[in-house]
């Protein structure tokens, strides 16, 4: 076990983006949630805070090549406020 101690001011958010699983990839531009559920359930919270969620009630076996076409202009018709 490590001893050290990290200072508060040294906390960046590199620092915690580089214990992430997901490091080194790209944030997510879509999250598509199937199955009619309106939550997120902790599913990448930190690098999903730009991403655009798009719901569906299409099971994830029935969400198809059409549908991802309708959530893409769907999320794409959207006013980006800043």
């Amino acid at each position: 076990m490590r001893d050290s101690k990290v200072s508060v001011d040294s906390i960046s958010e590199d620092m915690i983006e580089n214990y992430l699983y997901t490091r080194g990839l790209p944030e997510p531009d879509i999250i598509i949630r199937t199955r009619g559920e309106k939550r997120i359930s902790n599913f990448l919270l930190w690098q999903l805070s730009k991403s655009e969620l798009w719901f569906t009630d299409a099971l994830f076996p029935d969400f198809n090549k059409q549908m991802l076409i309708e959530a893409i202009n769907g999320v794409n018709q959207r006013k980006i406020i800043n």
